[in-house]
């Protein structure tokens, strides 16, 4: 009897250890979920020798951090002020950064280790933006400062990441030449904040990359901007504005050039011209029969020609009558092309502005149209009195005109071949589906302007939300109520510029002759168009002080 209890009792627990493992295997099914992802960039959590140090003559400077740390682009972010003959010597191990130098220093002096964009967390990669490690071999340390903020002088926008840099006077020349030792970086409104610095006179500058990242400004591809008179700086010096720029460059140069695969040919340039024009100087005899088509801001072209026989030929580029380059193409005799019509047109999702025609647009200019092979339905039934005609400034667009009905559904059918452009290239059948968008979606913005002095010339653009595009352009010299209609309902910005030399654009600055760019007014306040509704509007320009 014994025996059976003592099984019994032996069976009860083997069921108690077998229901405790299955409810300890179920809760332990999932793995364990991390975390958010780490945002935050390395902590400084001991330096050896301090930060701010005087009287300072170690030879090695040791910082640990709260995390494990690895070091990028150092010879482009890391920078000591006042320079070096032999480089310091950057090691990191775990969660320390070790930094020897190997040159003496000089006697009472101040100097910055500016690491900028170098330190990050070795795991997330997170940036430890303008951290600096300031000492003195002196008994005190140089404490001035120059503050500021900066904006791009076309958007008004703040600059982020912008570097900030200044130079001592004598070494002005430098820039464009080789990368500042004093330097740091805009932060998220666009404000930056020099320090430790000593008395002395300095040019600044700030430069917004558009490219390689090593804080040497390269004229073709960043914006620049700084203060035309030098800083002489012996008290702190806040509150400095300054605005960035692409600079024109002075000499004109093609910067990409190519035959493309259907045997036309495009040109960039690095200029906006103002009166452009194209010949073919060799050979000279197909220069006649040629179709040029410039962009809006005339700084790039393409062309397309009748006879592709040439072996070579030599494309002259004018601008006010004067030749500006010569460039030379070459092409092989058993060279072929692809050449397939393409068309796109105005409308947006479907729709089409009620106050608009339609436009379509080729990839390739258009010798011939047959009519007879398009066909416009409205709600399924064939309607006639539809007109297709070139647009008078632009050689690739052509104006469908129809007295175009609210509610209808539209469908253009273009005919297999319908259309012949160059090269007796054609189109496929394309299908164009559409409708008007409502009328009621649109409004229309009355403008008064007033200007400070009629003697002058002010450019009024009137931009996007995001002060990007320019939707409309005027020039003004006087007093006037402008009308802007058929807007699509939205916030829109004035801007004016100051068109000081009464060429009707904006003028950038140049940084060797020390010129700014045109000064440029944003009004303040949205002028949002909306639907359905005419808006009235005054704006008072200020003097351009």
């Amino acid at each position: 009897m014994q025996k059976n209890k003592t099984i019994s009792r032996s069976f009860d627990f083997l069921i108690i250890l077998w229901v405790c493992l299955l409810l300890f295997s179920c809760a332990s099914t999932k793995n364990p979920q991390g975390g958010p992802r780490d945002t935050t960039p390395p902590k400084v959590v001991t330096i050896t020798p301090k930060n701010l140090s005087t009287n300072f003559s170690a030879k090695k400077i040791v910082i640990e951090f709260d995390e494990y740390i690895k070091l990028q682009n150092e010879f482009k972010e890391f920078s000591i002020s006042p320079e070096q003959e032999r480089p310091l010597i950057l090691k990191t191990k775990f969660k320390k950064l070790e930094i020897t130098l190997q040159d003496s220093l000089e006697k009472n002096t101040t100097y910055t280790l500016n690491f900028g964009k170098s330190i990050t967390d070795l795991n997330e990669g997170n940036i430890l933006k303008n951290f600096s490690y300031v000492f003195s071999t002196g008994a005190s340390l140089d404490s001035l400062s120059i503050s500021g903020n900066v904006k791009n002088a076309l958007t008004g926008k703040n600059e982020v990441d912008a570097t900030v840099f200044i130079l001592p006077l004598e070494k002005d020349s430098l820039v464009g030449k080789k990368r500042p030792n004093i330097y740091t970086s805009t932060d998220s409104a666009g404000n930056f904040r020099l320090k430790n610095l000593r008395k002395g006179t300095y040019k600044i500058y700030a430069l917004k990359e558009n490219g390689g990242g090593d804080k040497i400004y390269q004229q073709n591809s960043d914006e620049i901007g700084f203060i035309k008179t030098p800083l002489v700086l012996t008290q702190n010096i806040d509150s400095l504005k300054i605005a960035v720029f692409k600079e024109l460059p002075e000499k004109f140069r093609v910067t990409d050039r190519k035959l493309n695969a259907d045997g036309s040919i495009s040109m960039v340039f690095n200029q906006k011209l103002k009166k452009p024009s194209i010949v073919v100087s060799e050979p000279a005899k197909i220069n006649e029969d040629k179709t040029v088509r410039f962009n809006k801001t005339n700084d790039s072209v393409k062309v397309w020609l009748a006879d592709l026989s040439f072996d070579s030929l030599k494309l002259a580029i004018y601008d006010t009558d004067k030749k500006l380059e010569e460039v030379k193409f070459t092409r092989g005799k058993k060279d072929t092309y692809l050449r397939n019509i393409q068309i796109t047109d105005n409308t947006t999702n479907g729709l089409l502005n009620p106050n608009r025609t339609l436009n379509l647009y080729f990839n390739l200019p258009i010798q011939k149209i047959d009519v007879n092979k398009i066909v416009l339905l409205e709600d399924s039934i064939q309607k006639s009195g539809f007109t297709i005609t070139t647009d008078s400034t632009d050689v690739l667009t052509y104006v469908v005109k129809y007295p175009w009905k609210k509610k209808e559904n539209y469908i253009l059918k273009i005919g297999n071949e319908a259309i012949t452009g160059v090269f007796k290239s054609t189109n496929k059948e394309i299908n164009k589906k559409f409708s008007l968008a409502n009328s009621d979606d649109y409004g229309t913005l009355m403008l008064t302007v007033k200007v400070p002095d009629t003697t002058l010339s002010y450019i009024l653009e009137i931009v996007n939300e995001k002060k990007e595009n320019v939707v409309s352009s005027l020039l003004i010299n006087k007093n006037q109520t402008l009308t802007f209609a058929n807007y699509k309902a939205g916030i829109y910005y004035a801007r004016i510029i100051y068109d000081e030399n009464k060429n009707g654009i904006w003028d950038t600055g140049n940084v060797s002759k020390g010129l700014q760019p045109e000064k440029i007014w944003y009004e303040t306040k949205e002028l949002s168009i909306r639907a359905n509704w005419d808006r009235k509007e005054t704006i008072d320009i200020p003097k351009n002080n």
